[in-house]
């Protein structure tokens, strides 16, 4: 799959639009529904205590045991969050948030940090914010399915911001990034994916405050007796709305999906190192946060904040993006992608597309990455998926050629296709083309990157190359993938700050 990324113009400004826009979602994004996981709280789960062994992980996770495959996954989800951030460098997600940092503090000062993808500075918690931002500008990150959040783009940004300013070290960053996808994956699925919904709070928004904070604890050697005070400034801090399925611009999306989350996840840390105190047991306080109403029924499940923690790891239930569009419109593509070599696309007459979940979602997006509609027109059009259409608002709206085309491609549901009660979601479709020679049909069942089937060094290699190629070049990016492919030889993980500058 080709992935050509030159420079994209600036989007033009937001215009009104349609109500059915709250149906929106994207990648991951899709309203978590009680047919993925919905675990009642245990009986006697309201009973376990968390901070502890929160606090002991967090503290330890510099010298903990890891196992061979963790480190593997670890180091190809740092290479997968830097091709991203190359790849979106000019993307206006990332050109406001470099704006709004040099604004705030550009130039930096004594503790200035590297704004990634640039060669620009700015105080470190404005640096890591933009390359947070950076790293989400498109549908292209990583993701944690059954926990609803994407957590590379505030984990990892923060790791090399500190790393850069602390003088880390690569198994120091590999070591925080694990314990950083931990938190960012469990919080949500403890606090409940169908509590959050219920309680209007976003599970992108509450993730990666928790995964930063601790990747950035980790960093900063925070002692285990300090975790407390660092846990109940991310309680205060722990926010978002799903008013980002409103987005359209993809600014606010990359608000809260990581640039939020990186901000205060580090500044959580940062106010602890300096002295803040807080509500040390705030996750077990019969009065704190985690105790109140939203989150002591329903489908919370205190117990898997601390179950075999240390032993399994959410990296395993990470992810990795096949093609440059949201998470559950991968299928789709993919079997479009895979029936090119036996269709006309000059005749053409219709496409179905039939999907379990939230459909209508991916039907009527207005965001371009997200509309499958959209989607199977340019791949009918151009022969391929490039990055840069794949995310282009202008082309969705005025290519005539495309929008007509849209009118031929139908968004099913297909019940059939849904998980039982209890299970993982099915991420899935069924692609059906009709042109002048017949019926074509491809079943996708799911795609290569989703946890349960995985990509391999290779795949993450290949794409990581095609993202960073056009803008790097084959030299430099072919450093990148090795530096990280050796990252706990790097005595500086500093050396991938400047890798990926331009």
């Amino acid at each position: 799959m080709p992935l050509t990324v030159p420079d994209v113009p600036r989007s033009p400004g937001r215009r009104a639009f349609a109500s059915r826009a709250l149906g929106f979602a994207a990648a991951l994004a899709v309203t978590p529904s009680l047919s993925g996981r919905a675990t009642a709280q245990k009986p006697g789960g309201l009973a376990i205590r968390v901070t502890g062994p929160l606090s002991r992980y967090i503290a330890g996770s510099q010298t903990a045991d890891l196992p061979d495959h963790v480190r593997e996954l670890a180091r190809l989800h740092i290479l997968d969050t830097l091709a991203a951030i190359v790849a979106c460098r000019d993307l206006t997600p990332a050109t406001v948030a470099r704006t709004y940092a040099r604004a705030q503090s550009g130039g930096g000062g004594r503790h200035a940090a590297t704004i990634l993808g640039t060669r620009e500075k700015a105080s470190l918690t404005d640096a890591a914010f933009a390359s947070a931002m950076t790293a989400h500008a498109a549908e292209i990150n990583d993701f944690i399915p059954s926990a609803f959040v994407q957590p590379g783009p505030a984990v990892v940004s923060v790791a090399l911001a500190l790393a850069e300013t602390r003088g880390r070290s690569g198994e120091q960053v590999l070591r925080s990034v694990v314990a950083g996808y931990e938190l960012a994956g469990r919080m949500p699925k403890a606090l409940g994916n169908e509590n959050l919904r219920r309680a209007g709070v976003a599970n992108h928004g509450v993730g990666p405050v928790f995964g930063a904070a601790a990747t950035a604890a980790s960093l900063i050697d925070l002692p285990e007796s300090r975790i407390g005070d660092l846990l109940s400034c991310c309680t205060e801090q722990a926010s978002g709305s799903w008013q980002w399925l409103l987005d359209v611009e993809h600014i606010e999306k990359a608000f809260v999906f990581a640039g939020m989350g990186a901000r205060n996840g580090l500044e959580a840390a940062l106010l602890v190192e300096a002295g803040f105190t807080g509500v040390r047991d705030s996750l077990d306080n019969p009065d704190g946060w985690m105790m109140s109403e939203a989150y002591r029924a329903g489908d919370a499940d205190r117990r898997y904040l601390i179950d075999s923690l240390g032993s399994r790891f959410e990296l395993q239930q990470t992810g990795f993006k096949r093609y440059p569009v949201g998470g559950p419109t991968q299928p789709a593509v993919d079997g479009l992608l895979s029936l090119l070599p036996e269709i006309d696309r000059s005749s053409v007459k219709s496409i179905t597309i039939a999907m379990p979940g939230r459909w209508q979602a991916f039907r009527d997006a207005a965001m371009p990455a997200l509309n499958l509609r959209y989607l199977s027109s340019i791949i009918i059009r151009d022969g391929r998926l490039d990055f840069v259409s794949a995310q282009s608002l202008e082309r969705m709206r005025t290519d005539e050629a495309v929008r007509a085309f849209m009118q031929r491609v139908d968004i099913r549901h297909d019940p059939a296709q849904e998980s039982a009660p209890g299970e993982a979601r099915a991420e899935s479709a069924r692609v059906t083309v009709v042109d002048a020679r017949g019926k074509h049909e491809r079943f996708v069942p799911y795609v290569r990157g989703y946890p349960s089937h995985p990509m391999s060094r290779a795949d993450v290699e290949g794409k990581a190359m095609d993202l960073m190629g056009p803008r790097l070049g084959v030299g430099r990016a072919r450093a990148v993938v090795e530096a990280t492919a050796k990252l706990e030889t790097l005595t500086s993980a500093k050396r991938l700050v400047g890798l990926i500058a331009t």
